[in-house]
């Protein structure tokens, strides 16, 4: 099962290594991971997608709370929460195709923000499920290059 567990640490030189590093020797994957300063300069949010059970995850969460730099560790999976992804794809579209790719992107409320002769550049922002349906819309367009922040989470409420 998917995790998303998002870590508070100390911004320091060396935490996202360390954070990495306990993943890698310990066998566990890391399918995306943002890392970005909160409204607090000297902490940083880390959020880490993971696949594994429960017992995996819980292991995962008791080994982030050694490390020195870590303040919070919490699987937002199991919380009421709110998660989104930026995704950037470049698809082929000359003047024929334009409108049809414009067509796409207004109905995933995204943007077009770059157009050359031969492409067209989208940001789109949403969920997973979002992400991956405009992919499937544009392939057949040709994706010439695609890039994807990973996920954001934040739970709801008082937390």
């Amino acid at each position: 099962m998917r995790h998303t567990i998002s870590v508070l640490v100390e911004n320091r030189f060396g935490v996202l290594a360390r954070v990495a590093g306990l993943f890698s020797g310990r066998g566990y994957n890391i399918d995306s991971l943002c890392v970005g300063e909160t409204d607090d300069p000297t902490i940083s949010r880390m959020t880490i997608v993971t696949n594994g059970d429960n017992r995996i995850i819980e292991q995962i969460e008791k080994q982030l709370n050694k490390l020195i730099d870590v303040i919070k560790v919490m699987d937002v999976t199991k919380e009421d929460h709110v998660e989104r992804e930026l995704v950037l794809i470049k698809v082929g579209a000359d003047e024929a195709q334009r409108a049809r790719v414009l067509e796409i992107v207004e109905i995933f409320r995204g943007k077009i923000i770059d157009v050359s002769p031969k492409t067209m550049t989208v940001e789109i922002t949403g969920d997973e499920g979002k992400i991956n349906g405009i992919t499937e819309m544009l392939k057949p367009f040709g994706i010439k290059e695609l890039v994807r922040t990973g996920k954001v989470a934040v739970v709801r409420g008082e937390k």
